[in-house]
């Protein structure tokens, strides 16, 4: 129910609704969003959008964690459909899974760091 001195308009109102997303989704573009709230996952993807790509064993060394600890994020990660995985002999190379990554992780730092500045 409307409050009685909203001031917004009905058809402003009208507007929204009909654009308004499906919730399957919202709840996708959610998921999204929620991979991004884990700091080691930030760095693995960070790492990559700097490296190009790299095996799990330098992902480890260069984050300082076990490779166990890496692989497990890698697999959220691939299976989030944000990197991607070729094998190269007895080595997998993850990279970024294309350029819509990287540029949400560029527009996200740039997002936070602007206040700061």
């Amino acid at each position: 129910m409307m409050p009685t001195d909203c001031r917004t308009e009905q058809k402003d109102i009208d507007s929204i609704r009909d654009r308004m997303l499906e919730e399957r989704t919202v709840d996708d573009l959610s998921g999204f969003f929620r991979i991004f709230g884990d700091s080691t996952r930030v760095r693995l993807l960070w790492a990559l959008d700097t490296a190009g790509r790299m095996c799990v064993c330098g992902l480890s060394k260069s984050l300082d964690m076990s490779m166990s600890a890496v692989s497990h994020q890698l697999r959220i990660l691939k299976d989030a459909n944000l990197i991607k995985g070729e094998r190269d002999g007895k080595y997998v190379y993850y990279s970024l899974c294309d350029e819509h990554v990287r540029i949400v992780l560029e527009m996200a730092l740039e997002h936070v760091q602007e206040g700061k500045g």
